[in-house]
């Protein structure tokens, strides 16, 4: 059913606030290129509408953390079908964007400043010209959502298509008014679809049911811990630590610390649970809080109450590791910056084919 939201004043007596109207969804556009985190705290807005050269201009363009790009559309009063068909041919031009074309379109909207250095400041990471586009997703943005709508984006998604819908509401409050988001599909989902959009992936395949995994180790995480203590994690935001809920007991992982190489492989025991929740056996055989046990990183301590930014643990049973320093790289080997994916292109088949000859303990149970 289509997505809604109600809201009510707090109070002996619960009073509901009635629904109400923006002046136009340009205001709501205007609004979300004053304040992007309506949208989402992990994307930095890049472009703002940019002619495609398709016969139309995009409503908005975002980057997301491992330099994917975010296609979001205003719905306008359009028709269901206008909206999505637009939306999926101007994801057409978007993936098509080359490196240099992006930084082009960035400096338009920034008056001349530069993508890479405004990367770095916003994700703390520098941004790597090989990873730019290789992936891309489509969020509609909509004041109301029709049933329409929906049956056509779940079916997109259903069939691979990394779409969503975040819907916004607004409610009247005194002289105000308040704005409420949902999206139609949890994040994850897409997030996880962007990954398998990359365009390296012509030559797609079934994934095959073995997990990368993205461990950022220095001054936040400690490799060293997570072999010592069992464990694979990720935070400082929801777009870090949300795809390790993809991971379930009995999976098997294979772990790439990001500029080294790959560092381990090992089976899922357990779900992902944050810092303040999250046990290990420490080095006495003692049952400890995680945050008392590990002896490097900072996990994030200063956020443990923060279910957003906070650290978030799964539990990993190692099969076979090996210390950062020697860490298993090669030319060709898959990459990324998420935290956890499921990749289908051919070259994670290839990677993990020649890991499995590196880690010969792959399938070892005990």
């Amino acid at each position: 059913m289509p997505i809604r939201t109600d809201l009510w004043k707090i109070g002996a007596r619960p009073e509901q606030l009635n629904e109400s109207l923006l002046q136009g969804e340009q205001l709501l556009e205007d609004m979300i290129v004053a304040a992007p985190e309506m949208l989402s705290g992990e994307w930095m807005l890049i472009g703002r509408q940019e002619y495609t050269g398709y016969s139309g201009r995009i409503d908005l363009l975002a980057i997301a953390p491992d330099a994917s790009l975010v296609l979001i559309e205003l719905k306008r009063d359009r028709t269901p079908r206008d909206v999505v068909a637009q939306a999926l041919d101007y994801a057409a031009w978007v993936e098509s964007l080359r490196s240099e074309e992006i930084t082009a379109i960035y400096g338009r909207f920034s008056s001349g400043r530069s993508l890479a250095e405004d990367f770095q400041h916003r994700f703390g990471v520098p941004l790597d010209e090989e990873e730019l586009n290789q992936g891309h997703q489509i969020v509609i943005v909509a004041a109301s959502l029709d049933p329409s709508t929906e049956r056509i984006v779940e079916y997109l998604a259903a069939q691979g298509i990394p779409i969503n819908v975040l819907c916004f509401q607004v409610f009247s409050w005194g002289d105000g008014q308040l704005l409420s988001r949902s999206w139609l599909m949890d994040p994850i989902t897409a997030q996880a679809a962007a990954v398998a959009s990359k365009p390296e992936s012509t030559m797609r395949e079934p994934w095959n049911g073995e997990y990368y995994c993205s461990y950022g180790e220095g001054t936040s995480r400690s490799w060293a811990d997570a072999i010592a203590l069992g464990f694979m994690c990720g935070g400082g935001g929801a777009w870090y630590s949300r795809t390790l809920q993809l991971l379930n007991p009995g999976d098997r992982v294979w772990v790439k610390v990001p500029k080294r190489g790959f560092v381990g492989v090992g089976r899922v025991t357990g779900r992902a649970e944050p810092a303040r929740s999250f046990t290990v056996v420490a080095e006495d055989g003692s049952k400890r809080p995680v945050l008392d046990a590990v002896k490097f990183g900072n996990y994030h301590r200063e956020h443990l109450d923060d279910d957003e930014l906070c650290e978030y643990f799964v539990p990993v049973k190692w099969i076979q590791t090996v210390p950062v320093a020697e860490a298993i790289n090669e030319i060709g080997f898959f990459g990324n910056q998420n935290t956890v994916c499921k990749p289908t292109a051919t070259k994670w088949r290839s990677t993990v084919d020649r890991l499995k000859e590196r880690f010969v303990d792959f399938d070892r149970e005990n």
